[in-house]
């Protein structure tokens, strides 16, 4: 009996894995297309900084309670 239930997990896990690797591919691709991206010049990933204008601590002085 040890060897039959053996065989079906073998057999089980076999017709999983063609379903488990696509779908690991799917996931994985953009995450390989990445630095093939990023060794070009003209690619932004990130988006530009903020420029800092006082503002914050104004907000903070003016916010506080008394």
């Amino acid at each position: 009996m040890t060897r039959n239930r053996l065989t079906k997990a073998i057999a089980k896990t076999l017709r999983i894995l063609p379903r488990a690797a696509m779908i690991a591919m799917l996931i994985g691709a953009p995450v390989l297309a990445v630095p093939s991206i990023a060794g070009q010049r003209d690619a932004v990933i990130e988006a530009p900084a903020i420029k800092n204008t006082g503002m914050g601590f104004v907000l903070l002085v003016s916010l506080q309670r008394r």
